[in-house]
């Protein structure tokens, strides 16, 4: 699982990248307290999370074209100093507008900074370890976000939210360091796209010609709206049926964070990122989520709550790697700029979808209504794969039925 590791320039990455998401998430949690002692609203919470997802939606096209064209190194490093200057600037003033505009801008710089990520990230592995390099990374992110929110808990209240943000941009540099010191010479060569299929239509062409690509997709926009806001709804079920304390909704959440980590560190050990994986997953998380809407009390729900945040990583994940490995390299750019289109719209969607169930029709039967939907999307999503397989003969699509026909 760690072989990954004894690479240099990966073990350079993984390690700023550790540090980067740790401050990444101290800033978070320092701008949410500032956000609600200064105003009061989670309204305005949710205003500074859509405008860091709008941009993602309007410029994410155009920005997986410039990755499939441009070297990622040097943007990439351009990105992480801009990234440092906007946490700066939130040192100097807790005006709203500041913090409108660095959310917008952080948004902007993510709509061409996420492709580059990702295609810089397969540049660094063989192609056969990006399934257990991307595991690998999903352990690290959830790592980082739990030492970030722990670190930035104790922080927050004796230095206030300044120092999370001065150490968040100091995080950033972290990430300058370890592509500068990267040997170049041992990434991996991805191809470049012919002139006349650059643009951002021939990507999205090329999305839509990919019918399995698309049942995945559509699989990740459902399951990924209705069933990954647990944030949303745990907070319902603990303010609502099970009758919990704020420590019962900390329980909750530092169970989901354990889970987010085995499940990582499962399908990193394990290196099978199949569709077969995908789907039974899916199906499990589904399944698991309309059951966690019968719990009776904390410790039952806590007890579903742990092996959803697993199998939602590795979903992910697994979406993640087969939306690359079976696309061409020279089109990664824009896939994966598709991938980020669906992630940010479901997320737009689904958390004011599933906090509107939970107000309307109460938090338990929100679950049992989602579980629902997400169980028989994750059937129809295998049959129309199984459908698509059977009656195509295409290259593509005959490595999709190899992958999927590998031991689980």
């Amino acid at each position: 699982m760690f072989a990954l590791l004894r690479v240099r320039n990966y073990r350079l990455w993984a390690a700023a990248d550790l540090v980067s998401v740790g401050g990444t998430w101290m800033q978070v949690l320092g701008l949410n307290w500032l956000i609600l002692t200064a105003t009061g609203s989670a309204a305005t919470m949710g205003l500074v999370v859509m405008l860091q997802a709008l941009p993602v939606l309007l410029l994410g096209s155009w920005g997986g074209a410039l990755a499939d064209r441009l070297p990622a190194r040097p943007f990439l490093i351009g990105f992480q100093l801009l990234r440092a200057l906007l946490a700066l600037a939130l040192l100097f003033s807790f005006d709203n507008w500041i913090i409108y505009a660095v959310a917008l801008l952080s948004g902007v710089i993510s709509s061409f900074e996420g492709p580059m990520l990702g295609r810089f990230g397969s540049s660094m592995v063989p192609g056969e370890q990006l399934g257990s390099a991307l595991a690998l990374g999903s352990v690290l992110s959830s790592a980082g976000r739990i030492g970030g929110m722990a670190l930035g808990g104790v922080l927050v209240g004796i230095t206030g939210p300044s120092s999370l943000f001065a150490i968040n941009a100091a995080s950033y540099l972290a990430v300058v360091v370890a592509l500068a010191m990267m040997r170049t010479g041992e990434l991996r060569d991805l191809p470049v796209a012919p002139a006349s299929s650059r643009g951002v239509v021939a990507g999205f062409r090329y999305v839509l010609s990919q019918p399995a690509v698309l049942i995945v997709l559509a699989l990740s926009f459902v399951l990924g709206s209705l069933g990954r806001n647990y944030q949303v709804s745990m907070a319902a079920m603990v303010a609502g049926p099970l009758a919990g304390s704020s420590g019962a909704y900390g329980l909750l959440s530092t169970v989901f964070a354990v889970g987010a980590v085995a499940g990582g560190l499962l399908l990193a050990g394990s290196g099978r990122s199949t569709l077969r994986v995908l789907l039974a997953t899916g199906f499990t998380i589904s399944v698991l989520q309309f059951c966690s809407g019968l719990m009776p009390n904390v410790l039952g729900f806590a007890a579903l709550i742990l092996p959803i945040a697993a199998g939602a990583v590795i979903f992910d994940t697994v979406v993640s790697t087969r939306i690359q490995l079976d696309t061409r390299e020279d089109m990664r750019g824009r896939v994966l700029a598709t991938l980020g289109l669906v992630s940010s719209l479901s997320g737009m969607v689904g958390a004011p979808a599933v906090g509107w169930l939970c107000d309307t029709l109460g938090a338990r039967e929100a679950l049992l209504l989602a579980g629902t939907v997400t169980t028989i999307a994750a059937v129809a999503g295998a049959v129309a794969l199984a459908r698509v397989k059977g009656r195509s003969l295409t290259p593509s699509f005959v490595f999709l039925r190899r992958a999927a026909e590998q031991p689980a």
